[in-house]
């Protein structure tokens, strides 16, 4: 069995009844959604897709990010839905697996976090003709994950260098606060 529409749904509107104030942000997902569109696939450029994120905390409360070779830019363990991915969740949990080594064993998700994300972000992936990919949007599902003495072997493919920092550090303001209340 594979992720589908209505986990995705489901996952979003429990998302949305703890942070409604997040609905405006989250329209073309919500959208996208209503008219049934194929959010699980990497391939689906009418709009965008889902990915699935790692919000790794270490014992020292930092926070896990990594250098992205394609971006050029410091963000969370994450990426695409692949087929034989059962749930978003385990998606996060095998993302963070490929790009960090860290395994799934060692990384406990934060208390009720199994179920919903901590967040949701919704940004836009710019073009990427070698690839034959337009601007499209990423919906990214991200769980909080807490690890001990972590050790990181990157996926040299994918990732150029990593780095534990301060939570406040995040890739969004939106991120950064919800991490202050953790």
């Amino acid at each position: 069995m594979s992720i589908g529409t209505e986990e995705i749904r489901s996952t979003l509107a429990r998302y949305l009844d703890r942070h409604p104030d997040e609905a405006d942000h989250l329209r073309p997902l919500s959208e996208a959604l209503e008219a049934e569109a194929e959010l699980t696939s990497r391939k689906e450029f009418n709009g965008g897709h889902v990915t699935c994120g790692a919000v790794v905390i270490d014992q020292d409360r930092r926070l896990l990010l990594i250098q992205h070779k394609a971006l050029g830019r410091w963000l969370l363990p994450g990426g695409h839905l692949e087929p034989g991915d059962v749930n978003l969740p385990g998606a996060a949990l095998r993302e963070l697996e490929e790009e960090t080594g860290i395994s799934w064993h060692d990384a406990v998700a934060q208390s009720g976090q199994d179920v919903t994300p901590v967040d949701i972000d919704l940004h836009t992936i710019p073009a990427n003709p070698a690839k034959g990919e337009p601007e499209h949007w990423h919906a990214d599902f991200r769980w909080v994950l807490r690890v001990e003495e972590p050790k990181v072997v990157l996926q040299a493919e994918e990732v150029d260098g990593y780095a534990w920092r301060p939570r406040t550090d995040a890739p969004t303001p939106k991120l950064a606060a919800k991490l202050a209340l953790l």
